[in-house]
């Protein structure tokens, strides 16, 4: 409590002192432009990895970054969603999952929560989409292979969860509202930002292609293979991707042994740091090794 009560006062002398103006602005109203969901992980500080200042972020924060269904939970979340949306009209909402996320460790051995911490039992079973999609999809992969793969797929279904929100779906459907995911890597600060055309995590900067307005094209920086699920009906007929076995063994060129799609994706990340990012089998490596 001492350091709190040290910041507080060092807070107020050394930046409120010196941003009077914008806490005048601020006192007025907020006009925060991107909704921001993540876990409550002490390890995460949402504006100071974006850089960001006080009323730029409109924050949602629980266990694993978690956005029940539309009607499944009558918790804060989907308040804040709609007013979000709503009141403050905000346009892009932005999902931030995070290594070794407690939850998504917990959601993996969620049986041993019941009895000992049931209402986090409870809280993790509005994840259990992600928990059975693992389950079906990755049988092959354990250990932190296995929690890095959650984690990425859990943001990816709490997109899911958040077009179920009338709202949400109205505003997308005029074009008018843009989701991206996210994961945050508390070992050295990176960020792998999810690609929708390619099913893949890359750097946050290919999100650029996507924002409205945006002049940014992808960089040609050499690509890294992984593995994630996706709706076959999905793919798009005209990419030609990368068969390690030199074969498809009968089944669709964009299909591995398993049914899961390889994309390449243009890390900018330090190579130590893409050797354990969604790298699926040990024998997908980088291309022209």
């Amino acid at each position: 409590m001492k350091k709190l009560i040290s910041g507080l006062r060092d807070f107020r002398n050394s930046y409120v002192s010196t941003n009077l103006e914008l806490f005048e602005q601020l006192s007025r109203g907020q006009n925060p432009s991107v909704l921001f969901i993540t876990c409550s992980d002490s390890r995460l500080a949402p504006s100071l990895m974006t850089n960001t200042d006080l009323g730029d972020l409109f924050v949602i924060r629980n266990a694993g970054n978690i956005i029940p269904p539309f009607g499944a939970a009558n918790g804060g979340e989907g308040a804040a969603i709609e007013y979000a949306i709503h009141a403050l009209g905000i346009e892009q909402i932005v999902v931030c999952g995070h290594s070794h996320c407690g939850a998504m460790k917990g959601l993996l051995q969620i049986g041993k929560l019941e009895e000992q911490m049931p209402l986090v039992y409870d809280w993790l079973r509005h994840a259990d989409a992600t928990r059975r999609l693992v389950a079906d999809n990755y049988a092959d992969h354990e250990g932190e292979e296995l929690l890095e793969i959650t984690i990425a797929e859990n943001v990816l279904t709490q997109i899911e969860n958040l077009k179920t929100y009338p709202v949400v779906r109205s505003k997308m459907y005029q074009g008018k509202l843009h989701i991206y995911g996210w994961v945050y890597y508390i070992e050295t600060g990176e960020v792998m930002a999810y690609d929708p055309e390619t099913h893949t995590y890359v750097s946050p900067q290919s999100q650029l292609d996507y924002a409205p307005g945006s002049t940014q094209h992808k960089t040609n920086a050499p690509p890294v293979f992984c593995e994630l699920p996706v709706d076959p009906d999905e793919l798009k007929p005209d990419l030609v991707l990368h068969q390690p076995d030199g074969g498809n063994g009968g089944k669709h060129e964009n299909e591995n042994s398993n049914g899961r799609s390889q994309f390449p994706i243009e890390p900018t990340w330090i190579p130590a740091q893409a050797a354990n990012i969604y790298r699926g089998r040990p024998r997908v490596k980088r291309r022209g090794r």
